[in-house]
Formats: C-alpha cells, structure tokens, sequence
C-alpha cells in the first residue's frame, strides 16, 4: 500500500510504501519492495517485541527501508503507517518499535481527516567539526555568507541524526543544486540521515528542504525525523521558546507542499510531530 505523509492531498507530502505484515519478509526482501516502490523510505511492521508498553493489539515492531538501506527511524513513513492502521483498527494510540527506541502516535479522525501525531525519542544535539562544516557548504555550493548567524550549524538527534543549516534567504533555499556524490560521501561518514535547510519566515513559521544522497534519493519532500531534530535544536539554542508550536513547510519546491507541526512542551524534551495523511490510490 501507498499512503502519503503530512498532506490531506495523496499529490502533496511524502509517500512511503506501507506493508502492514511483514512477518514473512527478510531484510533483502524488504529492501527489494522498498527500492522498486522508489519513495525515500518504505515502512513494514512486524509482530511487537515482548515488553513492549502500549495499547493491547495496538503495539508493533516497525523497520524502514530506503531504496539503498535500512534506516533508524522515519517520520513521515510512521505517520503513514498510522494512518493506514486507522483505516483498519480506528483512531487512537498506537505503539511503534523503532531500531531508535519506542515512539508512540497519537491518531485523531475529524470531519473526514485524519492526522497522526508521533512523540520522538530522547533528542540530543552536538557540534560540527570547521573542516565537516565547510565540506557541507561545498558539497552544496552555498557560500557560508548564505547561511544565517542566527541559527549555528549543529547536528541533531531525535531518532536519526541530521544536520541542521539555516538559510539567510528564501531564495538561497529555493536554488538546491548540490554535488550528490560529495554530499553523499560526507554524510555517510558523519552518519546523517538528511541535511535539513531551513529559513525562518516568522517567529514560528519555517520552509525546509532535506537533500536525502545517502538514501538514493535527491529530496526527501516531508521529513518527520529531520522537523522532530530541528525542534530539538531550535529550543536548544533559545531560538524558540520551550513551550511552541513550530509549522514547517516543506516539498513546495518540488511540488509536494506538506506541513509538518512540531510541538515542544517545556518540562519534556521528546518532540511531537504531526500531520495529515492520505492513502494514493
């Protein structure tokens, strides 16, 4: 099944495959699917592990697949996948095990919507290396004159790891044309999952892209792991306060729009990321 992420609209967000049993599937099987699928990742559930705390009958095991490897965690194809679980089990908590820790969604079900909220693991935050950082912004062919000083470069955590760069403009976010080989090469080293460019249009309000090399693919066009990081790091650095709600847009630029909210609670540092979804037909 196909669903779409962060988008009521099956032509916006992000799609992921989503196998609701995938008991019978190994790895290489499971990579197969996902890379004749071709979206940025696929997500297949699998019975939950024991002692797994949630709802009865409402817990799984999950995996995600890009069309090159497995990945840690992704947000958009867990939103997907809840939404596929709604149509079937109803609206709800569920439970996901991830290779990154337990993360629970809330799915909700109004006037014919349905959106699905997750909760990340424990976020973490740390500095990038001078000589990483410039082999980024070369990779990119962004000049650090583009980047803006309010938001220092930094590596984000809150299930894969993403590397956070604000743009000064929205027009130096717009122009992404980068060195796919030399981006790929440094991101594998630094184990990224995406690149997350960001540009602030208001307090609370920012477009972000997410060039995705490491998974064969150029663009990811809604990115739940990458909107959770860049939540962690926002409140981390002061840029937001600990209590917000942060909306994200993402994939205008490929013609994709998605929204992704990410909601920050003082007093918990998990972050909350949600959004609509939608199965493609």
């Amino acid at each position: 099944m196909r669903y779409t992420a962060f988008s009521g609209s099956p032509d916006g967000g992000n799609p992921a495959g989503v196998v609701l049993d995938a008991t019978a599937l190994d790895d290489a099987a499971m990579l197969a699917i996902a890379a004749e699928l071709g979206y940025s990742e696929s997500a297949f559930l699998t019975p939950p592990p024991e002692g797994l705390d949630g709802p009865e009958g409402r817990a799984y095991g999950i995996r995600y697949f890009s069309p090159r490897a497995e990945v840690p965690f992704c947000g958009h194809a867990t939103v997907a996948t809840a939404v596929a679980l709604a149509e079937r089990v109803g609206a709800g908590e569920l439970v996901f095990a991830t290779r990154a820790g337990t993360v629970p969604v809330e799915v909700t079900e109004e006037d014919g919507s349905v959106r699905a909220t997750l909760t990340s693991v424990e976020p973490r935050i740390e500095e990038i290396d001078a000589a990483d950082l410039a082999e980024a912004l070369t990779a990119l062919g962004w000049p650090a004159d583009d980047l803006d000083p309010a938001f220092p470069p930094r590596i984000a955590f809150a299930g894969a790891r993403h590397l956070v760069l604000a743009a000064a403009t929205r027009a130096r976010l717009a122009d992404l044309a980068y060195d796919f080989a030399r981006l790929e090469t440094l991101m594998h080293r630094l184990d990224l999952t995406t690149v997350q460019l960001v540009w602030r249009e208001s307090a609370a309000v920012f477009h972000v892209r997410d060039p995705f090399p490491v998974g064969g693919v150029v663009e990811d066009p809604a990115t739940g792991a990458a909107a959770a990081a860049f939540g962690a790091y926002a409140r981390e650095l002061g840029l937001v306060p600990e209590d917000a709600v942060l909306t994200l847009h993402q994939g205008e630029d490929l013609g994709r729009p998605g929204e992704l909210t990410v909601t920050l609670r003082a007093g918990d540092r998990r972050i909350r990321v949600g959004g609509a979804g939608a199965r493609i037909e």
